[in-house]
C-alpha cells in the first residue's frame, strides 16, 4: 500500500495532496483541525501540571514523545508508507528539536516555579513572533492593519484573562522559570515557521511521527544533563501522572499535534497562530465547568477580547497577488510545504 492510499480521511491526518481539486482543503477538515488544536491544546496545561507532580518535567516529556512517535512511525511502516529519506530526517530533526525540546520541554519545565496563568500568558506571545518571523525571516505577507489589531486585541484579552482569574501572579516570578518559558515561546514560533519551507514528507502523520521520534532524543539528553534520572524512582509515580502523561501521548501528541502540522501546510501561519489565544479560554472553562471556578465579569470582557482577536485574525487578507508575468519564487503558490513555480519558471 503506498502512502498515499494510506492517507487517513479524519481532518488531522489528512495531508496537503487531499486537497480538493483546486489545490484547496475543505473548509470542514479546516475548522476540525482548528477544533483539535484549540481545545486539547487548552487542556494540556492542567495535564502537564498533573503530569510533573511526580514526573521530571524533561523525563515526562521525552518519554511522550518517544511512545507517539515510536507507535505512530511503526503503523506507518507496516501499512507500508515509504520510509523517508535522511534529508527529510534530518530537517524533522531540527524542528523536532525546536518545537517539542525548545517549546513543550521548557514550558513543562517552567511549569514546575511559575504559575499555569502565568505559563498561559507568556506562550500567548506566540502569534507575535510566529507573525514576526514569518514576516522577517520566511518573507511572509506584509502585516496589515487587521492583523495587528487582531494580535494587540488578543494579547491584551489574555492578559485580562490572567489578571482576573488570578490577580497578582505575574509579579515576582523566579527569573529561571519566565526565561526558560520565554525561550520556549520563541524556539515554537520560528520552528513552526522554519518548517513551512522544508520538504517534508507528504503524509502530515509520518512527519509528526519523525518530529517527535527526534525531539524525544533531544529530550532525553536534556534530561540526563540536568540529572533528572539520577533520583527518580518508578513506584514514586503517582496514578495521577501516568493518567496525564498517557492523555498527552494519545491527544496531546498524535491527534493535535498532526492536526497542527497539517494546518501550518495549508493555512497561514498567522490564523495557526491563534491557538496561543483561545487555548487559555478553553483552560478557563474547563476549570469551570470542572472545578468549580468562578466565571467572573472580567474573565468575560477577556474571553470577549479574545475570540474579538481571533476573528480579526481569521479575517485578515494576505497582500495583493502581484501584476500578472511579475510571479517569482517568493510569491508563487504552494503545494504542501513546496512553493510550485509557473511551467516557463521551473527548472
Amino acid at each position: 500500500m503506498s502512502e498515499r492510499e494510506f492517507e487517513p480521511t479524519s481532518p488531522h491526518a489528512a495531508s496537503a495532496t487531499s486537497a480538493d481539486s483546486s489545490g484547496t482543503p475543505s473548509s470542514a477538515k479546516i475548522v476540525l483541525a482548528f477544533a483539535a488544536i484549540y481545545t486539547i491544546w487548552g487542556s494540556t496545561y492542567l495535564a502537564i501540571r498533573i503530569g510533573i507532580e511526580t514526573l521530571p518535567p524533561f523525563t515526562m516529556i521525552a518519554v511522550r514523545f518517544a511512545l507517539a512517535g515510536g507507535g505512530l512511525y511503526a503503523v506507518l511502516r507496516v501499512f507500508g508508507t515509504p520510509r523517508p529519506s535522511w534529508q527529510k530526517w534530518r530537517d524533522c530533526a531540527v524542528i523536532g528539536t525546536l518545537l517539542l525540546c525548545g517549546g513543550n520541554g521548557l514550558v513543562a519545565l517552567a511549569q514546575r516555579t511559575i504559575p499555569s496563568g502565568s505559563a498561559a500568558l507568556f506562550v500567548a506571545m506566540v502569534p507575535i513572533f510566529m507573525v514576526l518571523f514569518d514576516r522577517l525571516w520566511a518573507q511572509g505577507p506584509r502585516l496589515n492593519a487587521l492583523t495587528i489589531a487582531g494580535v494587540t486585541t488578543g494579547f491584551l484579552g489574555v492578559v485580562t484573562l490572567v489578571s482576573s482569574s488570578n490577580p497578582g501572579e505575574t509579579r515576582h516570578l523566579p527569573l529561571g522559570g519566565a526565561a526558560a518559558i520565554v525561550f520556549a515561546t520563541l524556539s515554537w514560533s520560528f520552528g513552526s515557521v522554519w518548517a513551512r519551507e522544508r520538504d517534508l514528507p507528504r503524509s502530515p502523520f509520518m512527519t509528526t511521527a519523525m518530529q517527535m521520534l527526534t525531539g524525544s532524543i533531544t529530550l532525553a539528553i536534556g534530561a540526563v544533563a540536568m540529572g533528572e534520572l539520577r533520583d527518580f524512582d518508578v513506584a514514586a509515580v503517582s496514578v495521577r501522572s501516568w493518567l496525564a502523561l498517557g492523555y498527552l501521548i494519545l491527544f496531546g501528541s498524535i491527534v493535535a499535534l498532526s492536526s497542527y502540522v497539517w494546518l501550518l501546510q495549508n493555512v497561514p501561519v498567522a490564523r495557526v497562530s491563534t491557538y496561543a489565544f483561545v487555548n487559555p479560554v478553553v483552560a478557563l472553562f474547563l476549570g469551570w465547568w470542572i472545578a468549580g471556578e468562578v466565571f467572573t465579569g472580567g474573565l468575560v470582557v477577556a474571553s470577549l477580547l479574545v475570540i474579538a482577536g481571533v476573528v480579526m485574525i481569521h479575517s485578515a487578507r494576505s497582500k495583493p497577488a502581484p501584476p500578472r508575468g511579475e510571479v517569482d519564487a517568493a510569491s508563487a503558490p504552494r503545494v504542501g510545504t513546496r512553493r510550485v513555480l509557473p511551467e516557463t519558471e521551473r527548472a
